[in-house]
C-alpha cells in the first residue's frame, strides 16, 4: 500500500474519529460525568468508528487476514492509547481545571495518533 494514500486516509479517518471522541468527552464531562469516565466513553465511541473505517478504507487489502486478529490487535493498541490519553487528560484536569483538559485533549491525542499510525500500519492491519 502507498504510504501517502494510507497517511492521507488515516488523517481523514482520525479527524472524524477525534470529533466523535472529543465531542463525547466534552458533552459527558459538561453533564457532570467525571473526566476519566467521559474520556474513556469518548475514546470507545471514536475507536468503534476508527476500527471500521481504517479497516475498510485506510489499510484495506484484498488478502486481508481474518478480522478477529485485527480486532484483537486493535484492542491492545486502543488500550495503550486510551491509557495515555486518559492519564494526560486527568492530570491536566486535576492541575488546571476541566476547561484546560478540554483544550489539551486534541494536542495529546494528536501526539498519540502519530504512534498509532505506525503501529496500525505495521501490526494491527497487516
Amino acid at each position: 500500500m502507498n504510504l501517502l494514500r494510507q497517511g492521507r486516509w488515516f488523517v481523514i479517518v482520525g479527524a472524524a474519529q477525534w470529533v466523535v471522541d472529543w465531542t463525547t468527552m466534552v458533552l459527558l464531562s459538561h453533564a457532570g460525568v467525571d473526566v476519566v469516565r467521559a474520556n474513556i466513553a469518548g475514546r470507545v465511541c471514536g475507536a468503534l468508528l476508527g476500527f471500521w473505517l481504517n479497516g475498510s478504507i485506510t489499510f484495506a487489502r484484498d488478502d486481508a487476514s481474518p478480522r478477529w486478529r485485527q480486532a484483537l490487535r486493535y484492542i491492545v493498541l486502543w488500550c495503550v492509547c486510551a491509557a495515555l490519553s486518559t492519564t494526560g487528560v486527568a492530570t491536566v484536569a486535576s492541575m488546571f481545571g476541566l476547561g484546560w483538559a478540554w483544550l489539551a485533549k486534541p494536542l495529546m491525542d494528536g501526539l498519540i495518533a502519530i504512534g498509532s499510525f505506525l503501529v496500525s500500519r505495521h501490526w494491527v492491519y497487516r
